[in-house]
């Protein structure tokens, strides 16, 4: 059982596994459990006999069957419980039903409606799933990464639920996060689902209403911080490096203070990246490539306004960066031709508030930055974002700080008075949080501009033509990353990495053939983008120097290798 990922076909197809399980042990263990798709082979050498009605059925009649029951809920959040029910008894099921219905229901495993299900998830709560390493067991840490019950663990999602999508603090209800994000290494690049883990780190909350909760399920008490802190990371990494010295490491929804932090104190120990970081800039980087494309204007020669000044815009601005230097402009070039937005207003030198912010020093433009700009809304204090636009005049613009309706008419026709193809990105997650619908922005922009959101939106029919929203979403990158990572044997995780995913997953995008298609592929080919993403990533792995070189038909076979198709094992008794 320990070997998962190591299973393959035979000659006729057929995987076999010996386990040392009978009875009820196997229809309780999610990974072996095949329901009425048990052999009567298997029923009788396993202690079967009985327990099941007696029609053999086939993946194919369970599949019908479970999608029948499945479309009888009525409520996204009954959907999402139904599919993590099934995930919970028959792993091979879900994510087969998964694979056969991606468009569907990839907004229900994860965003937008992961976000509701994390919000309510001590009401919700059926059945554990990975580790809870609450801070008052710190000195067990240890001892809880050996309790799984599948001890070998390549990647691993961690969060401590403190920056959940655009919601906040959710304490252990952001367990939903990693758990999700883990469903999508599986569903989206093959990495076998019992070699992976989801873990919460629970430092409390300062969530009141969760601590108020008397069903909450979490450590009931605020946020741990400062030193206390970080010698409970300490010790939880160090566990993870003993237990699991050859996994991946992903940081997941950590608050702005510590994801730099963390990404940065760790990043040379082990194999380990932020997705909200690196993942999000890479795949924003990726539509950004392919709206300049279709616009006819390199990115080199874009200016652009970023709302927001957390995690993920971080994340974005250095993979801008890095693509600008890439088309010939120094590091000091393309970053002036960011403008941050925070919640205080533009990002410059002459704000005292920017020195435990590293990442804002190194964008903030001089301060005297606006000593020429003209004032439309407000006659003292910051400017707006309305008048940062409007002395600015970026041709393009991403929304990242969870303000909905930021991104208003009077500011977007502003925008779209000095450019011809204005690219907008309202990313904020989840759809309750988005800057703006894009329905408005095409109407705003006459049909010009070149969107892409977060969560995903409808087909807008504009000007007798139907025009498809693309998705920035990670699940494009993350999984080929994890893919690439493991088929290289990557020993670290560098920024260029991402830079690679990034031009990979956009040389894939619909709108380079047709200009009113998608920036981003249909998510149902999201297996073939992960495969493509993989490649670049191990590649650049191996240049450099961070995996041993192997030629490039080895590298593909070893990718081919590690997708897990979901299809049942015959089990045989140990």
């Amino acid at each position: 059982m320990s070997a998962f990922h190591d299973l393959h076909p035979g000659p006729d197809g057929t995987i076999n596994l010996r386990v040392p399980l009978r009875g009820h042990q196997i229809l309780d263990t999610p990974m072996l459990n095949k329901g009425s798709a048990f052999s009567e082979e298997e029923r009788r050498d396993l202690g079967l006999l009985g327990l099941l009605p007696p029609h053999v059925a086939t993946m194919e009649e369970q599949l019908a069957r479970t999608y029948e029951n499945y479309s009888k809920k009525t409520s996204d959040l009954e959907r999402y419980l139904f599919l993590t029910g099934l995930q919970d008894r028959n792993e091979v099921l879900f994510y087969s039903l998964l694979h056969d219905h991606i468009s569907e229901m990839l907004p229900i495993i994860y965003t937008p409606i992961v976000g509701a299900a994390s919000q309510h998830y001590s009401h919700i709560y059926r059945r554990p799933r990975g580790l809870y390493i609450a801070y008052p067991d710190a000195d067990h840490i240890e001892q809880m990464l050996r309790n799984i019950p599948y001890p070998e663990i390549r990647v691993i999602v961690v969060t401590d639920g403190e920056r959940i999508l655009g919601l906040g603090d959710l304490g252990i209800g952001g367990m939903g996060i990693p758990i999700g994000k883990l469903a999508l290494y599986t569903l989206c690049a093959g990495i076998h689902p019992a070699t992976t883990l989801p873990i919460t780190l629970d430092v409390g909350t300062n969530n009141q209403s969760l601590l108020d909760d008397p069903l909450y399920l979490g450590w009931q008490h605020k946020r741990v911080r400062g030193a206390e802190y970080a010698a409970f990371i300490e010790k939880f990494v160090e566990a993870v490096m003993r237990v699991f010295p050859d996994a991946i490491l992903q940081w997941e929804d950590f608050a702005k203070q510590n994801a730099a932090t963390l990404l940065e104190r760790y990043r040379d120990r082990l194999c380990t990246f932020n997705d909200d970081i690196q993942g999000t800039g890479a795949v924003t980087l990726a539509g950004l490539l392919a709206a300049c494309d279709v616009a006819g204007v390199p990115l080199h020669q874009q200016r652009i306004v970023m709302y927001g000044a957390g995690s993920s815009v971080h994340g974005i601005s250095d993979q801008i960066v890095a693509a600008m230097v890439d088309e010939g402009l120094s590091p000091a070039v393309a970053r002036d031709a960011i403008w941050l937005v925070d919640s205080r207003g533009l990002v410059h030198a002459g704000r005292t508030d920017l020195g435990d912010e590293p990442f804002k020093v190194a964008y903030a433009h001089p301060a005297d930055c606006t000593a020429t700009w003209v004032r439309t809304e407000s006659t003292d204090g910051a400017f707006t974002l309305a008048e940062i636009v409007a002395n600015v005049r970026p041709s393009i613009l991403i929304g990242a700080a969870a303000q909905p309706g930021a991104f208003h008419e009077a500011l977007v026709r502003e925008m779209a008075r000095h450019v011809e193809r204005p690219i907008i990105f309202p990313i904020s997650n989840p759809t309750s949080k988005s800057e703006a619908i894009p329905a408005d922005l095409l109407a705003w922009t006459d049909g010009r501009a070149l969107i892409a959101t977060g969560s995903p939106y409808a087909p807008v029919f504009f000007n007798n033509r139907m025009v498809t929203i693309g998705q920035c979403n990670n699940v494009f990158i993350f999984p080929g990353v994890g893919l690439g990572i493991l088929a290289s044997g990557a020993r670290r995780v560098t920024d260029r990495m991402f830079v690679a995913a990034a031009r990979a997953l956009s040389t894939l995008s619909p709108a380079r053939d047709d200009h009113h298609a998608s920036l981003y592929p249909d998510q149902n080919a999201v297996r073939i983008a992960s495969r493509h993403v993989a490649l670049a990533v191990a590649a650049e792995a191996q240049r450099a120097g961070v995996a041993d070189v192997c030629d490039p038909d080895e590298l593909a076979r070893r990718i081919d290798a590690l997708m897990w198709e979901p299809r049942y094992a015959r089990l045989l008794p140990a």
